[in-house]
């Protein structure tokens, strides 16, 4: 391909041109860019971000939240002797501190302030968490992740506390949640992935579900046989349905539950919203 192959024609400019100037939707700004993508204008990565950055305006805090059932805390008045292989063990570098009765978020421990009390304390020297615990940054559930985001940014803040509208703690949310939404799953030397639950219930009768979950956990969880159907994963299942790679907000019944693309990129399905359905058909819905 020479360089003047390599160049996009003066109408696609114009068309680039018009479709940001007068948007109708986020949807046809995608289309777009997958065409730039097909004139080798941009890459496959840098299509998958974009569109990362766009969809992440229409979830919120609740579809990618750490439930609170599975978050690692410490107890306000615990010794060194119990915080200590808790932050050791996790590999986490925030933790929540919670109340007495654990109903209430009182404050953040960062493990380099733990470190910084090993190196300068003595050994005569009680510990406590009270002086090291920082406050807590909570967060509604319905909040928006691209307005939690610039909060993370503007506060430089890494973790938010997710309460409900009662301000019940219901789960935490990090940076990393939201950025995984973006450029996909960010693994580092840490994560346990055996131990990391991939399917999330909400009070309302839905659940938020990663496309990477075995089948046999989904089957495991509600009772069902897609197992049968030859698939490893529940994307695997949703992707065999459509018999294609569906866009975002797209939809299919599969014998009795509603698969909604959440989060799905130019080459595969990240995240999932499940509910029971009465279609017990296999069909796609838009």
């Amino acid at each position: 391909m020479t360089q003047e192959d390599k160049k996009p024609s003066r109408s696609f400019v114009h068309a680039i041109q018009e479709i940001f100037a007068n948007p109708s939707d986020t949807d046809s700004i995608v289309h777009f860019l997958k065409k730039a993508q097909d004139k080798n204008l941009i890459g496959n990565n840098a299509l998958s971000m974009i569109e990362g950055v766009m969809h992440i305006s229409d979830m919120r805090v609740q579809d990618v939240m750490i439930p609170r059932a599975q978050m690692i805390f410490l107890d306000k008045d615990a010794d060194f002797d119990e915080v200590m292989p808790t932050v050791v063990s996790s590999a986490h570098s925030r933790f929540p501190i919670m109340s007495e009765n654990r109903e209430e978020v009182v404050g953040i421990l960062l493990a380099k302030d733990l470190l910084k009390w090993v190196h300068e304390s003595s050994q005569e020297e009680r510990f406590s968490l009270r002086p090291w615990m920082r406050a807590p940054t909570f967060v509604p559930e319905n909040k928006r992740l691209d307005a939690l985001l610039n909060d993370f940014r503007q506060n430089r803040n890494h973790l938010a506390i997710v309460v409900d509208e009662y301000g019940a703690v219901t789960g935490l949310v990090t940076i990393e949640d939201v950025l995984e939404q973006i450029v996909g799953d960010i693994v580092d030397e840490h994560d346990d992935n055996d131990d990391e639950s991939t399917i999330l219930s909400h009070d309302d009768g839905h659940w938020t579900i990663k496309a990477i979950t075995p089948i046999e956990e989904f089957d495991d969880m509600f009772s069902t046989d897609f197992q049968s159907q030859g698939v490893d994963t529940v994307g695997g299942l949703v992707l065999k349905a459509f018999g294609r790679l569906p866009s975002r907000a797209e939809k299919v019944h599969i014998e009795g539950f509603a698969f909604t693309i959440v989060r799905a990129d130019n080459r595969r399905i990240y995240l999932l919203n499940v509910e029971k359905s009465s279609n017990d058909s296999s069909s796609p819905s838009s």
